[in-house]
């Protein structure tokens, strides 16, 4: 153990299922002496009676942006687009962000537009970016957050989400007291299709090359050296005992037939699922020829699954996973980002991608969780520009998603049919593309799950 401090700041659900019920705090905590937790979660909500004597747990004030903070802000993200508007899914969202109607807000990111449009160089970024730090510098809740950090004497502050925006002021703060940041790339969909980080770090935490390369690109003020590739701990759970459920478990818990395959299809979030129920009821034409075989669904962890009661009414034999988070805090800029994931939820998705047979799924990162377990993946967009369906298809053209679509590793129903055809290819062909499979999972992920949170603790170390 190194006699430096390191503070790590958690602020959503998906976040705290990554740090918290991984490996890495276990790690963090044998390495350095003292461990501060800024946590965008209520205190209440968190099992700290778990946590070794050297952490220390700090609940963040809620910071809402000023209408010029948010300006400013917007300004940036739609420049950071504008400039890299090459890409497929940056565009995307560029053009799907463009306001229809005219209210003061959306008249407002109009002028973002047009501002970016001219102006959207590197230079110009840092330029907006600085004017929003200036924007919240004297803010009451900055100046919370300054207390705080002043508290302790940090060496390091390790942000695990690289884009909320109520981060900014936390940011800006370390930067100013003379703290080295370090922040995750939190998915792998975050570079190439997102906007704008919340700002620039002095080093990042990356799941692979692939992404270590993305990231150099984007933000070209990166130190080459400051960027580790460590993996990501969402996945490390999978292989942790204490995550593991026997298959007689599971099938008893689930009420599953032990003499039937499963399907699994796991939802989307409900503004980008829209098309959920399409494939499932696709699903369920292919069962219905089939006796044995049954379907799971597992719902999104960002919402409750009420969508589908009607579905759930007219088919009581399709079993339902949804997800245990529970809803912490609703006053919340991003109410959904207070969903906090239980241990007992982990158990359960481990032992669905371990016992299921298939899983069908929408273009999700679920189609790397279940590659984990060499299971065959089929993943269905049914809407374009030309039906009645939401356009999923558009998806496909995402760079971090032509990578899997190039790969070989899954195959793509666009209809009904292809689905069928592809869900009786993975029973009678289970290995088919297992060597696909892995070479996906080697080229997204680098490193072997056993080990990520001490490859990250380690990686912090050297930044610190």
């Amino acid at each position: 153990m190194n006699n430096k401090t390191i503070g790590i700041v958690i602020t959503d659900g998906v976040g705290s299922r990554n740090f918290l019920l991984s490996n890495f705090i276990e790690e963090v905590c044998k390495e350095f002496k003292n461990v501060i937790i800024y946590s965008g979660i209520q205190i209440s909500s968190i099992d700290t009676a778990v946590f070794p004597a050297n952490i220390k747990v700090v609940e963040l004030p809620l910071y809402k942006e000023s209408k010029t903070v948010w300006f400013f802000r917007k300004l940036k993200e739609v420049a950071h687009m504008f400039k890299h508007k090459t890409f497929y899914g940056i565009n995307d969202n560029l053009k799907r962000g463009y306001p229809k109607n005219n209210s003061s807000r959306a008249l407002l990111i109009k002028l973002c537009y047009a501002i970016a449009k001219i102006r959207s160089s590197e230079r110009s970024i840092q330029f907006y970016e600085k004017l929003q730090f200036l924007s919240f510098k004297n803010d009451e809740v900055t100046k919370q957050f300054k207390v705080l950090l002043q508290k302790e004497d940090l060496d390091i502050i390790f942000f695990t989400h690289q884009r909320p925006p109520f981060l900014a002021p936390l940011l800006y703060l370390a930067q100013q007291l003379k703290i080295k940041t370090t922040s995750f790339i939190f998915s792998w969909d975050n570079l190439a299709s997102k906007g704008r980080v919340l700002g620039e770090f002095d080093g990042y935490m990356v799941w692979s090359d692939l992404m270590k390369k993305e990231l150099l690109y984007f933000y070209p003020n990166t130190q080459k050296n400051n960027v580790k590739v460590v993996g990501t701990p969402q996945f490390e759970p999978y292989v942790m005992d204490k995550y593991f459920a026997s298959k007689n478990e599971f099938m008893t818990k689930f009420n599953l037939d032990p003499n039937k395959k499963i399907i699994c299809y796991s939802c989307a979030d409900a503004d980008i699922g829209r098309n959920d129920e399409v494939h499932i009821r696709a699903i369920i034409g292919y069962i219905e020829k089939d006796n044995n075989l049954q379907l799971l669904i597992r719902t999104s962890p960002a919402e409750d699954g009420k969508r589908f009661v009607n579905l759930m009414e007219e088919y009581p034999n399709i079993v339902w996973n949804i997800p245990k988070w529970h809803s912490t805090r609703e006053n919340h800029a991003e109410s959904w980002s207070q969903r906090l994931p239980s241990v007992e939820d982990v158990i359960d998705l481990r032992a669905i991608l371990a016992y299921s047979d298939v899983n069908v799924n929408m273009l999700s990162t679920m189609s790397l969780d279940f590659m984990l377990f060499d299971k065959p993946v089929i993943n269905t967009v049914f809407g374009n520009k030309k039906n009645d369906l939401y356009d999923d298809q558009r998806f496909l053209n995402y760079v971090h998603y032509q990578y899997v679509v190039d790969s070989k590793a899954v195959t793509i129903a666009k209809n009904e049919e292809e689905l069928h055809q592809q869900l009786k290819e993975a029973f009678e062909q289970p290995q088919l593309r297992t060597k696909q499979r892995k070479a996906l999972i080697d080229l997204e992920i680098g490193g072997e799950l056993k080990g990520t949170s001490k490859r990250i603790v380690k990686a912090l170390k050297e930044l610190a």
